[in-house]
């Protein structure tokens, strides 16, 4: 009887569990109300949500235009830049080597980049002799010491003068190679000796770099045939190929009045209207593609590395990603500097739900993963509810989890029951 018992408990526990993984799909109409009011308010031109669940499609949602001069509306085909959801990419790139036993996380960069070797860093008001070398998992930790440049003090003054510089160069078509870049950073001085704390910046671009080294490909090269061609994601790359470059969505800013206005100048280096391969193919920064290319990255990550018969990472590396991150105390630093996702940590590139009560969201389950870009993109994997969420919007300077995106999440997690 006490067997019985037991076992009935069970089955009732796996029951209900079974019944709180459903997704109420007629609430997810609820998204098409958000991206609307997003449109219809010049928050963004166009917009799209694209949500699987258990490996199935259950909601597919767009508004607004990819190109307004033009009126040619935002669509499932609609190429977007990717901005800094690349890095998440990169990541998945860089464990590959890892798992192949090509690369290791405790590992000295200046390995594969001699220029890493004698590296400087900030300390008090002076610049000083580094003897802490920057590894492989500092740059997809971003406990490297590199930001993306400020006016603090003169090591984020250098790295502001060489994304500047790095801009006007690419303006004038004398765009450094990918090495280059990398070679060119190691001469900046780092804001703190690495490991010792956090701060957003330029490692995901480093860190491309050093793929390449390792792998004797180009970024782009190495990105098609390890990632892109075995999930068929057929239009995603460094630039828009030709016959697809009416696709491209218009990117758009705020006027100082706040009213919609096209934005061409990029940053970091970046072109934003890539028709050939880029010299600086940047793994934090550069990629192109549609929804559906980044939802197959996603269901990839969902489905312990395999989509469709096409291994990319194996299990075990896949939870290595979601959840090696850094440590509780440079937590704090992270999320100082990223008020909008406190609850989470970070490593591999990507947030890690560690604290389901100080989320500003409705959030099931800890463990969700994912990041967001500079031109509005959002991307989350959950393992635990078996979902996967792609919002693409193309507005420059909205990175950092947007308010539209937070209301797509709020509906897409009060639909789990």
């Amino acid at each position: 009887m006490q067997f019985g018992f037991i076992i009935q408990v069970i089955g009732t526990i796996f029951i209900e569990r079974e019944v709180r993984m459903r997704i109420d799909k007629t609430h997810l109409d609820c998204i098409q109300q958000v991206l609307d009011d997003a449109t219809s308010s010049n928050t963004f031109a166009g917009c799209s949500a694209l949500v699987f669940h258990k490996g199935a499609e259950v909601g597919y949602y767009e508004s607004g235009m990819a190109d307004i001069a033009r009126q040619r509306k935002f669509s499932r085909n609609t190429i977007c830049r990717f901005y800094s959801m690349t890095k998440v990419i990169t990541a998945v790139a860089a464990w590959q080597l890892i798992e192949r036993g090509k690369l290791e996380l405790t590992e000295n960069i200046a390995r594969y980049i001699p220029s890493f070797a004698h590296l400087k860093v900030q300390s008090g008001d002076k610049i000083v002799d580094c003897n802490t070398p920057i590894t492989v998992q500092d740059l997809l930790n971003m406990t490297s010491g590199y930001s993306y440049g400020g006016t603090q003090d003169e090591a984020h003054r250098a790295m502001m003068n060489f994304i500047v510089q790095l801009g006007e160069e690419t303006a004038k078509g004398n765009q450094p190679t990918t090495a280059e870049c990398a070679r060119k950073i190691a001469s900046v001085p780092l804001g703190f000796v690495p490991s010792t704390s956090f701060e957003y910046g330029v490692s995901a671009d480093i860190l491309g770099a050093v793929i390449e080294e390792v792998s004797g490909m180009t970024l782009g090269e190495y990105f098609k045939k390890n990632i892109f061609t075995p999930l068929e994601m057929c239009d995603t790359g460094f630039f828009v190929e030709e016959g697809k470059r009416e696709r491209l969505a218009e990117l758009y800013g705020y006027d100082k009045d706040g009213n919609l206005q096209l934005r061409k100048e990029g940053i970091l280096g970046i072109i934003n209207y890539p028709f050939s391969a880029p010299a600086f193919e940047s793994g934090g920064a550069g990629l192109l593609g549609t929804i559906d290319d980044y939802m197959k990255i996603c269901r990839m990550l969902n489905n312990a590395g395999e989509l469709k018969g096409a291994r990319i990472l194996y299990p075990a590396t896949v939870r290595a990603i979601a959840t090696l991150s850094i440590s509780k105390e440079l937590t704090k630093v992270f999320t100082k500097n990223h008020p909008t996702l406190s609850g989470y940590t970070y490593g591999n590139l990507t947030r890690h739900l560690i604290d389901e009560s100080s989320s500003k969201t409705i959030t099931a389950h800890t463990g969700e993963f994912g990041w967001d870009g500079w031109t509005g993109t959002y991307m989350a994997v959950d393992p635990e509810n078996e979902l996967s969420i792609v919002f693409f919007t193309q507005i420059a300077d909205n990175g950092g989890y947007t308010q539209t995106a937070r209301r797509v999440r709020n509906v897409i997690y009060s639909a789990l029951y």
